[in-house]
């Protein structure tokens, strides 16, 4: 009977329709997936070998879990007759409710999203699948029906569940009697993956997809060992000599792994290969990683960190309350998945292990926010994954810059809220950081560069935040730094703003921000240019008092200009406070921020200042210089009515 029909006609099972967001997904797998068909052997493994970690942690706690039967595997049996595939653990296992849960819904937040982008390519499908914990559901790109039977360890055996589904919107539930703990998973493969090139009913292919995705898996995967069967002549029939044989499956199941856990290995023993794959496992990403770094950490806290950095940033990078962090394993039992506490919030697209030799089997989320050994694993972790990001920028070998390149093109921003979080490693941080510069419009000038660069007489590091780099570059804080051929560092990230806030200095040269408070060019200006300066605020007092009285609370300040060449004002954000770019950003981020008012500073040689003086239309003009300065700055006009209207006046004059 087919399983189609089973599901019809048996009245013991209860029919269930799939949450909308599985229907939707399941129609993506069966019509997009087909180019990546091989994924199901590596989730329905991955999902076997979780299940029995599972068990094992639950069984620190409650030994009667394992039932007898304490040596946890995995097994894949094919019945090349009935056109099946099943998987088999004897890991932690599922009651009704579970099977119902875990397989007729998609419990993480984000699903919308999720769905979202899966739908973009096909390419980005395959690497999408595993993100949400739905790689059971890649079995349908492979078959046309699937069967689960399950017993949750420790229940009794007729409390077992058949949960079966032709992926297309329904799925039923019965109760079964299973005498064993655990789930087997049953693919009924489709006609074109039963057969020909694509036949996954193939023993060999099968291993070898096993060897690719599934080696560094701890537990043992196994399969009915084969062996060869030689034909022997009839008795009478000259002599006893073979006259062939074949290939025959039989009882004995052998494994078929190396059945032992990858980061307990000496890193000299293992290839680039197994390195790959094992992160494709374990981050469910379909690229080879960037980068990694495997390590045995010996002192007052013992343990092994494997941390791989992705190629790709995840579409849910910056949703900070989304769960983050490396598989934790305790002396090798698996402990628990996503263990933020292991890293910084700044490291989080960092993908990995951490086996303690230190910490008790019975650690909870709680013990680790509170945790010493964990503190010290975190520190670590953090040091070792900026070490290796260092490695890479200041590396020689070209490939291994194009690969920090690619790092920071993703990454870079997420690296900047290291410099307001982690105060131990600011110095690290900031040596990787790379903007953009007036000479340079790639992310390309570090700190450590532009020092290098500095004219001599200069005594900080000067820099510009803006919206974007075309605003940035035209923008009038930059043009007495043109005209002297100062180098500007130009920042246009939306975090450069808030991640400059908490470092003031690099390698003991400080950070000035050219839009905050006054310029003071120090030996770069001569003592005539100074002169200059002081006698048009001598001259200017009568105008920019008047400003002062025109612009009313608009302005903080009026004050002559020495930083201005061609434009006639410019509005600077006063020492201490919050610039525009800053408050729009926390605006945005629907937070109350304080009014603030700019400093207005005019340019004494621009013919419209000079104008000033004698204009009769003075106030109407002080208030378009101020709402020019504004806009030169991205700023936004409170009344642009009012704006056009004085201008429209002002033309007409």
């Amino acid at each position: 009977m087919s399983e189609n029909k089973h599901m019809s006609e048996n009245q013991n099972a209860t029919q269930h329709v799939f949450e909308a967001e599985v229907a939707q997904l399941l129609h993506l797998v069966t019509h997009s997936l087909y180019s990546n068909s091989d994924i199901f052997v590596r989730e329905l493994v991955s999902n076997a070998s979780d299940a029995c970690d599972k068990l094992r942690f639950e069984a620190t706690s409650d030994d009667s879990l394992y039932e007898d039967d304490g040596e946890l595997k995995v097994r894949i049996d094919i019945d090349t007759e009935a056109k099946t595939i099943t998987f088999i653990d004897n890991g932690i296992g599922m009651n009704e409710a579970d099977t119902i849960e875990n397989l007729g819904t998609i419990a993480k937040s984000g699903t919308k999203a999720f769905l979202e982008q899966l739908s973009e390519s096909q390419k980005q499908d395959g690497q999408l699948i595993g993100q949400f914990g739905v790689g059971f559901y890649s079995g349908f790109i492979v078959a046309d029906t699937i069967t689960v039977e399950s017993r949750k360890a420790g229940e009794p055996a007729d409390q077992g569940v058949r949960w079966v589904s032709d992926g297309t919107g329904k799925f039923t539930t019965e109760s079964i009697t299973k005498d064993s703990r655990g789930t087997s998973i049953t693919l009924h493969l489709k006609d074109e993956f039963s057969e020909g090139e694509d036949n996954y009913l193939d023993r060999n292919k099968l291993k070898a997809l096993v060897n690719k995705y599934s080696d560094h898996i701890s537990l043992p995967i196994q399969m009915r060992k084969e062996v060869w069967q030689e034909e022997v002549a009839e008795e009478g029939e000259e002599g006893d000599t073979p006259t062939g044989g074949e290939m025959v499956v039989t009882d004995e199941w052998e494994t078929i792994n190396k059945a032992s856990a990858l980061w307990t290995r000496s890193s000299s023993e293992i290839e680039d290969e197994e390195y790959n794959e094992f992160y494709k496992n374990i981050s469910y990403d379909f690229e080879d990683p960037l980068a990694w770094t495997h390590n045995r950490v010996e002192g007052r806290v013992q343990y092994t960190q494997l941390l791989y950095i992705p190629k790709k940033a995840p579409f849910d990078l910056y949703a900070r309350e989304q769960q983050h962090g490396l598989k934790l394993y305790v002396k090798r039992v698996f402990i628990m998945d996503d263990a933020e506490q292991l890293l910084p919030m700044y490291l989080r697209f960092v993908k990995g292990v951490i086996d303690s030799q230190d910490l008790p089997l019975n650690v909870s989320r709680e013990i680790l926010q509170e945790s010493r050994d964990v503190k010290s694993i975190r520190d670590g972790n953090a040091r070792r994954v900026l070490t290796l990001l260092a490695s890479l920028a200041n590396s020689e070998d070209s490939d291994k810059q194009q690969k920090f390149k690619q790092f920071y093109s993703e990454f870079g921003d997420v690296i900047k809220e290291g410099l307001g979080e982690d105060m131990s490693n600011q110095e690290r941080i900031a040596k990787l950081l790379r903007y953009a510069t007036t000479t340079t419009d790639g992310l390309e000038t570090g700190f450590e560069d532009y020092k290098a660069r500095m004219k001599e007489g200069q005594k900080a590091i000067y820099y510009l935040t803006a919206e974007n780099l075309a605003a940035a570059k035209n923008s009038p804080q930059l043009e007495l730094f043109k005209k002297k051929g100062i180098e500007v560092i130009l920042m246009t990230s939306r975090v450069d703003e808030w991640a400059m806030n908490f470092l003031t200095q690099f390698d003991g040269t400080p950070l000035q921000n050219i839009a905050k408070g006054a310029v003071d060019l120090g030996d770069l200006q001569d003592e005539a240019e100074k002169e200059e300066v002081k006698k048009a605020e001598e001259s200017l007092k009568p105008v920019v008092d008047k400003l002062k009285t025109a612009l009313g609370s608009r302005a903080k300040d009026v004050r002559v200009s020495n930083r201005l060449v061609d434009s006639p004002a410019i509005l600077v954000t006063p020492e201490g406070e919050l610039s525009p770019q800053m408050i729009q950003m926390l605006k945005q981020m629907g937070q109350e921020v304080p009014e603030t008012q700019p400093i207005l500073e005019v340019n004494p040689t621009h013919p419209l200042i000079q104008k000033l003086e004698s204009s009769e239309q003075f106030d109407d003009l002080a208030q378009v210089i101020f709402d020019q300065a504004l806009l030169a700055e991205g700023g936004q006009l409170e009344d642009p009515s009012a704006y056009l209207k004085r201008i429209n006046e002002l033309l007409l004059k």
